[in-house]
């Protein structure tokens, strides 16, 4: 991360899974939106009570306007880029990103991703989810529906290298 990065868009409880072949968990995180690049933290040094409390408030925006395009009080570039010194939350540069998509699910809406990572093409799906079960491991019951398009628009609108 750049020290003249802002944030444009951070989504909380996102449920990122790789869509490769072998591929069988997910995982949850917070997706961040910066002028150069995207993220997706796993592991932050944010509080639980701050972690519920935002929850709660986005469920509510996102029940309003639908558009992912929020950001959030108490996280902030310097938090950003403390969490990111822990190699376990990744940084997508935007040229990185071969394709971007969302498609609108019944169960709810995704973002799709083609990244290039450590040389290597994946593919990604990640939701915003609603509901989770704890037991016998952490994972979403429902999904919202959102708008990812200003989301993606935002992406395809600084990319540098496209098709």
């Amino acid at each position: 991360m750049e020290l003249d990065e802002k944030i444009q868009a951070h989504v909380l409880s996102v449920w990122r899974e790789s869509m490769d072949f072998f591929s069988v968990w997910g995982r949850e995180g917070m997706l961040i939106l910066t002028d150069k690049h995207l993220m997706f933290i796993t592991k932050t040094e944010a509080g639980m009570r701050w972690w519920g409390a935002l929850r709660t408030r986005q469920l509510v925006k996102l029940h309003a306007t639908k558009d992912v395009m929020i950001t959030h009080d108490g996280y902030d570039e310097e938090k950003l880029r403390r969490d990111l010194e822990n190699k376990k939350n990744h940084e997508i540069r935007f040229d990185d990103i071969f394709e971007i998509s969302f498609e609108d699910k019944k169960w709810g809406d995704v973002l799709l991703l083609d990244v290039l990572e450590k040389g290597k093409k994946k593919k990604y799906q990640f939701g915003v989810a609603r509901d989770w079960v704890k037991y016998p491991m952490k994972e979403p019951t429902k999904y919202m529906k959102v708008d990812w398009s200003s989301f993606v628009k935002y992406i395809k609108d600084r990319q540098k290298i496209t098709k």
